[in-house]
C-alpha cells in the first residue's frame, strides 16, 4: 500500500518525538525534577494525545474522500464531512486542552513561599543574589542557584545589556531577562538533585557557553549552606595566593568578602570553590583548570571581558589558581 504524501510526511516526524520522549538527563524536560515540571510534562502529554486524536480524524476524513469513496461525494456529503472533520473534531479535541492549558499558568507564576534569588543575566554569567526573608543585603555567588526542596522559592529576572532567558529544564519553564525591567518566576523543587540550566536566548558570542548548575537541596542542609556562604574569607587573606591576587589586580573586577577587594565587573570570588563548575559551566572546578582559565580565558569564551594573565610565571599561576580553588 502506497501511504499519501501527508501521511508519511506526519509519521516522520511523529517518530522522532516518541523516540526523544525516552530521554532524561539533568537538562531534560522528562527528568521531572520540579513540581511546575511535572504540570507541563502533563501538559504535553494530554496535548500529544489530542494532536493524535487530531491525526488520525483528519487523515481518516483525507483517506476517506480520496480512497473510500468510488464515486464523488454529494454537495451535503462534502460539507457533512467539511463540518465533522474541519470544525467539531478540532472544537471537540481543543477546547478542553485550551482550558487545561490556561488553568496551569497561574502555578507557573505563585509567588514564593520565603527565599527570593535574584539572577542578573551577564556577558556570559549570572550573577545570583540569594534574599532570605527579612534580609537586607544579600548572599552573592555566581553561576550556581541553590534552592531548598519543598518550598516555592520566587526568581527575580534582571538584564543589563542584552535579552537572555533563564530555563532550567527539569524544574520549570523558561522566562526571559529583559534590560530595564524585572522579571519573576518561580521554581518548587520536588527532589533533591543536580539540574543544569542554560540561556535559551541567543545572547551575543559565548551564548551556547553560559549555563549554570541548580543543585536541590534538603531545606537543612540548604540552610546550613546558606549560612556558610554568608560568611567572608576569614583565614585565607594571610595566605600566599591572596598576596597574588593583590599583586595582580584582581580585586578591581571581583569581590572577596571581608577583604578589600571590591569588584563589582566579574563575579564574586568569595566562595569560588565551593561551585561545581567554572566560567559557567565551560570548565570543571580543579586547580588545573582554574590555571588554564588565568592563563588564557578567550580560549575557553570567545568574547569575555577578563584579560588574560600569560604574564605570570607557571609557579605563581599554579599557587594562585590552587589558591582559588581552596576558596570554600
Amino acid at each position: 500500500m502506497i501511504w499519501p504524501m501527508s501521511i508519511r510526511a506526519s509519521i516522520c516526524m511523529a517518530v522522532p518525538a516518541f523516540a526523544a520522549s525516552g530521554c532524561t538527563g539533568v537538562q531534560s524536560v522528562f527528568s521531572d525534577g520540579g513540581a511546575d515540571a511535572m504540570q507541563l510534562s502533563q501538559l504535553f502529554y494530554w496535548m500529544l494525545g489530542g494532536a493524535a486524536l487530531l491525526w488520525v480524524g483528519m487523515n481518516g476524513a483525507f483517506l476517506y474522500a480520496t480512497r473510500g469513496k468510488s464515486r464523488p461525494l454529494s454537495r451535503k456529503g462534502a460539507g457533512r464531512l467539511i463540518g465533522l472533520g474541519g470544525i467539531a473534531l478540532p472544537l471537540v479535541v481543543l477546547t478542553p486542552l485550551l482550558a487545561y492549558g490556561l488553568s496551569v499558568m497561574p502555578d507557573q507564576r505563585a509567588a514564593g513561599t520565603g527565599l527570593r534569588v535574584t539572577v542578573t543575566g551577564e556577558s556570559w554569567w549570572w550573577r545570583v543574589e540569594y534574599w532570605p526573608k527579612g534580609a537586607t543585603a544579600p548572599v552573592v555567588s555566581a553561576n550556581e542557584i541553590r534552592l531548598p526542596v519543598g518550598q516555592r522559592t520566587e526568581i527575580e529576572l534582571v538584564g543589563r545589556e542584552v535579552i537572555h532567558a533563564l530555563w532550567i529544564p527539569a524544574l520549570g519553564g523558561k522566562m526571559d531577562i529583559v534590560p530595564g525591567r524585572v522579571n519573576r518566576m518561580s521554581l518548587h523543587p520536588v527532589r533533591a538533585g543536580v539540574w543544569r540550566g542554560q540561556c535559551a536566548e541567543f545572547c551575543g558570542l559565548s551564548h551556547a557557553m553560559m549555563a549554570l548548575d541548580v543543585v536541590a537541596m534538603e531545606p537543612g542542609e540548604f540552610d546550613n549552606w546558606l549560612e556558610a556562604q554568608a560568611g567572608g574569607l576569614g583565614a585565607g587573606v594571610t595566605d600566599a595566593g591572596f598576596g597574588l591576587f593583590q599583586a595582580q589586580g584582581c580585586g578591581g573586577c571581583h569581590t572577596l568578602r571581608g577583604t578589600g577587594a571590591r569588584g563589582a565587573v566579574g563575579p564574586d570570588l568569595t566562595h569560588l570553590g565551593s561551585r561545581m563548575t567554572l566560567g559557567a559551566g565551560v570548565l570543571p572546578m580543579t586547580p588545573e583548570a582554574v590555571a588554564d582559565w588565568l592563563r588564557a580565558p578567550q580560549a575557553f569564551k570567545p568574547g569575555v571581558a577578563m584579560p588574560a594573565y600569560d604574564h605570570m610565571t607557571p609557579q605563581d599561576m599554579q599557587r594562585l589558581a590552587v589558591w582559588l580553588r581552596g576558596l570554600e
